[in-house]
């Protein structure tokens, strides 16, 4: 069974994102000139950095959920698509499309994970706990 995101959780902070593909290239040797790659696989995943900034309570549940739920990290989970979910559809000229009037179309999406080569790290910001950890987002 594959886990599900936390909905308490709090979205990412933007200034932590990072985000690259994983690299399907395979590089060929040659005697000389410039380099020559090759296609490796056409799988490609999404390399993903980034942290959240939890209370004391989300902590917990990010916690249970990385330790209990997820097995130490070797499970795969769903995770909402922070640069999609919830954010709302726009026209062209960048207002909202509306599904009622004040009510927005939302956007919505959803990433298949597993935690990434390095576990999460825990630094203390007054009250505030700060979880930094990498996701792989699987094709």
């Amino acid at each position: 069974m594959i886990m599900e995101w936390p909905p308490t959780l709090p979205r990412p902070e933007r200034s932590s994102w990072q985000l690259t593909s994983q690299d399907a290239r395979r590089k060929r040797q040659s005697d000389a000139g410039p380099p020559a790659y090759r296609r490796r696989f056409s799988s490609v995943a999404k390399l993903v950095t980034l942290s959240l900034v939890l209370t004391r309570g989300q902590r917990q549940v990010f916690d249970q959920f990385f330790h209990d739920h997820c097995s130490e990290g070797s499970r795969l989970f769903y995770m909402p698509d922070p640069t999609t979910e919830g954010w709302p559809l726009l026209t062209s000229e960048g207002v909202p499309l509306l599904v009622s009037p004040g009510v927005p179309l939302l956007l919505s999406g959803r990433w298949l994970c597993a935690w990434g080569d390095q576990v999460p790290t825990e630094t203390v910001q007054g009250r505030e706990f700060r979880k930094a950890f990498g996701v792989v987002v699987l094709p």
